[in-house]
């Protein structure tokens, strides 16, 4: 039989966040330049007689308050401006029993006999110290009455009275409130400065904890150092005097910085597998695929900002994951970067409309897995070169050209503005791409008989090709209507109306190519007639509406003709 555990009655313990709550303005984490504009005030008499503290929670505001009245109404002063603690105010502030401060959870107190309760006792002066100080917190959540009715008292209070604020909403207070404070704005504690509390408080709690643990926890807490002490309390009760890293991960749950550094190694590789393999164990241990599609977009976005040392400082991490991510930004272009940023944040969006959410975080993973990463580094490096930096330098223009990459399934182009040199090239391309058909079209002089039967035979085989070419509409154009022969080597073709006719002008050098070589005759031409005139008619179709705007600017014409552009349906 098992003994039984029999548990004290009373407890002792106090949790961090109360026990370790700042007793002095020194002591007050990660708010110096409020502490210490607050000191220099005390210090030359300069008290206003309204304060609004305002900002996230958990960064000291009510604490500071606090802390503001026990010390102006300090008997003895230090010479750093701090409570002494030992004079009978002092005294009866840490037991509780003041009678000089009043606090008010304005939460639960929000109505106008609440305040007006309030603005009776301002008229009674302090019994001891010079101050009555009346903190208000959550004040935002007072009514409009309530407001209304605090409002002369805050601007003409009596010469012993001054109200403390706080908020985490100062949006929601009237601008008549607000204008009668003085308006101190508390910011998010850094991750490093809750790091280094937590591990003071580890020491006076004889707890050996290890940095990076101490790392994660800061990171959670977001900013509030109230939710940092909460979790440290928890871990160590779940951990005992030793908290490591991973007891950190296992209780809150948390997907660890490895596993996205590892997904990241195996995208820069391609491999395809390990990619898919890495995030079904994110799976297996519990975590969603929106999670995860998060979390891989900030450690990309940490990876970018490590990519210049300028920037780096934006890293939020501890010693040892900041190494990690300064090593991997080396060896990861930053057009990667890019790519896979904009990549995840598709994904990211379309998560929750996906039928298979799992397949759509997985399809983004093989996009990435792709993308033939030495040729983007390659393009960086030429992009960073010396030569490039010398010219641009020196004013002189830089000649840009686009850098396709080639992938496994895909291409991926790096972004570049086309220079006057590289259109050059591109028109000098095309001119003998136009050389090289004409050419073709410059067939030996044959003048074979043609048959009406050996026309038809060959118009068809051309509308097969064109099936196979994918090119369906003008294939069923051919076939819809029949080539007629003349007998002056003339092909006449009837179609219905200009969008026919300028899909068949698309293709007409190479399907006068096929007849020519297939009947063997070099003479032949093709004749085009449109049996409806539809010039009078509303532009409806991409073709038609291109048609239009090119009988106005005719430099249209010739810009699709050099560039051998397509109209998109």
């Amino acid at each position: 039989m098992e003994p039984l555990l029999f548990l004290h009655p009373m407890s002792d313990f106090v949790v961090s966040a109360r026990k370790y709550r700042p007793a002095t303005f020194d002591t007050v984490v990660g708010q110096g330049s409020i502490t210490s504009t607050l000191k220099n005030a005390i210090k030359s008499h300069h008290l206003a007689q309204a304060f609004l503290f305002c900002g996230p929670r958990g960064v000291g505001k009510t604490t500071c308050a606090r802390i503001l009245a026990k010390t102006i109404n300090c008997q003895s002063v230090t010479t750093a401006v701090e409570a002494c603690d030992k004079c009978d105010s002092c005294k009866s502030f840490n037991s509780g029993q003041s009678l000089n401060i009043y606090e008010l959870d304005a939460a639960s107190n929000n109505s106008v006999d609440d305040i007006r309760s309030l603005i009776d006792q301002v008229r009674f002066a302090p019994q001891l110290g010079d101050y009555k100080v009346y903190i208000i917190d959550e004040v935002h959540m007072l009514s409009a009455q309530a407001f209304n009715a605090f409002l002369k008292t805050l601007e003409e209070p009596p010469k012993h009275a001054i109200f403390i604020l706080a908020t985490t909403e100062k949006h929601k207070i009237i601008p008549t409130i607000l204008s009668r404070c003085q308006i101190f704005d508390f910011s998010r504690i850094t991750i490093d400065d809750i790091a280094k509390h937590l591990a003071f408080v580890a020491l006076g709690e004889k707890v050996e904890a290890e940095p990076d643990a101490l790392d994660v926890i800061a990171q959670k807490a977001d900013g509030a150092l109230r939710d940092a002490l909460s979790i440290f309390d928890q871990i160590v009760s779940f951990a005992g005097n030793k908290v490591t890293y991973e007891d950190v991960i296992r209780n809150l749950n948390i997907l660890d910085h490895d596993h996205y550094f590892n997904v990241m190694d195996q995208m820069l590789k391609g491999n395809i597998p390990a990619a898919l393999l890495g995030y079904d164990q994110i799976l297996q241990k519990g975590f969603d695929g929106h999670h995860f599609l998060a979390g891989l977009s900030a450690h990309c976005r940490n990876l970018m900002v490590c990519k210049d040392t300028s920037t780096a400082q934006l890293l939020e991490a501890g010693a040892n994951v900041r190494e990690k991510y300064l090593d991997q930004s080396k060896r990861t272009p930053l057009p990667f970067i890019m790519k896979a940023l904009d990549t995840l944040t598709k994904a990211d969006i379309g998560y929750k409309a996906a039928r298979n959410p799992r397949l759509l975080v997985e399809l983004a993973l093989m996009q990435l897995c792709s993308v033939n990463n030495v040729e983007v580094a390659a393009a960086e490096k030429k992009n960073d070169s010396p030569e490039l930096s010398d010219s641009s330098s020196s004013g002189n223009s830089t000649k840009t050209t686009e850098t396709v990459a080639p992938v496994a399934q895909n291409k991926f182009k790096s972004i570049s503005t086309p220079s006057a040199n590289s259109i050059s090239s591109l028109l000098n391309k095309k001119a003998e791409e136009t050389k090289k058909q004409q050419d073709d079209l410059a067939l030996p002089e044959m003048r074979e008989p043609v048959t009406q039967a050996q026309l038809d035979a060959s118009w068809l085989v051309y509308t097969e090709l064109l099936r196979k070419a994918n090119k369906i509409n003008l294939a069923t154009t051919l076939l819809n209507r029949k080539p007629l022969l003349q007998h002056d080597h003339n092909i006449e073709f009837t179609i219905d109306n200009k969008v026919q006719e300028e899909e068949l002008l698309q293709d007409k050098s190479s399907l006068m190519l096929h007849l020519r070589r297939s009947l063997r005759n070099s003479y032949l031409q093709l004749v085009v007639i449109i049996t409806r005139d539809e010039s009078e008619k509303k532009p409806y179709t991409p073709s038609e509406k291109f048609r239009k705007m090119a009988q106005k600017n005719p430099a249209l014409n010739k810009l699709k003709q050099e560039f051998d552009l397509d109209i998109e349906y």
